[in-house]
């Protein structure tokens, strides 16, 4: 966390200087009150990993800018208007990963928000999230920790011609974007600790 100049992204991504990003993971309940997580897809011409399934919302900070200031991105890819002291704060979590010739080193800014808005009241932001959808915190955990083979989820993803359709399928670890082990052990440890009563 020593600062050493600012970049492009592409700089940035090229030569693999960590920088800082937001995450906020969005918490809803399922009918017996448990928690579920939420997960964008995201777009199938992204950079990196497209049309997998990520985080409810994350972006790269700006020179300059804060975790307060990242609080912008429910906004822009969720059409959710939320302060920042709503935010459960996780921590600040260091993971470097690798996409063809990409070095991705990112201090993630974690944080959960809980929300019962139905999926349907989400505005995505269509060139960066083409779906969302939501799974059991549990059992995410158990796909996570290599407990089970896939997970249940159901949410809306935008079909070809660009409608939003109702899905539910199962995932599997490949269809996520690959944090590692121990970053999806963190959310889903606070999650359900700050959410399973």
């Amino acid at each position: 966390m020593n600062r050493i100049g600012t970049a492009t992204r592409a700089e940035t991504h090229a030569k693999g200087y960590w920088h800082q990003t937001f995450h906020c993971w969005i918490v809803t309940r399922g009918e017996h009150g448990q928690p579920q997580l939420l997960f964008q897809k995201r777009h199938p011409e992204k950079d990196t990993f497209p049309d997998k399934y990520d985080i409810t919302c994350a972006g790269h900070l700006q020179a300059g800018e804060t975790p307060e200031d990242g609080v912008r991105e429910l906004e822009e890819e969720l059409g959710l208007d939320v302060p920042f002291a709503s935010l459960t704060r996780i921590g600040t979590i260091p993971i470097e990963m690798r996409y063809r010739d990409l070095i991705d080193k990112e201090f993630y800014h974690t944080f959960l928000y809980e929300c019962d808005l139905p999926l349907e009241q989400y505005r995505l932001q269509p060139d960066e999230v083409v779906g969302i959808v939501r799974a059991d915190a549990a059992d995410a955990a158990k796909l996570f920790a290599g407990e089970a083979e896939a997970v249940w989820a159901d949410g809306l993803e935008t079909q070809q011609e660009g409608r939003l359709v109702s899905s539910g399928r199962l995932l599997k670890r490949c269809d996520f974007v690959p944090h590692g082990d121990a970053y999806y052990k963190q959310v889903l440890g606070a999650v359900m600790h700050y959410f399973s009563k």
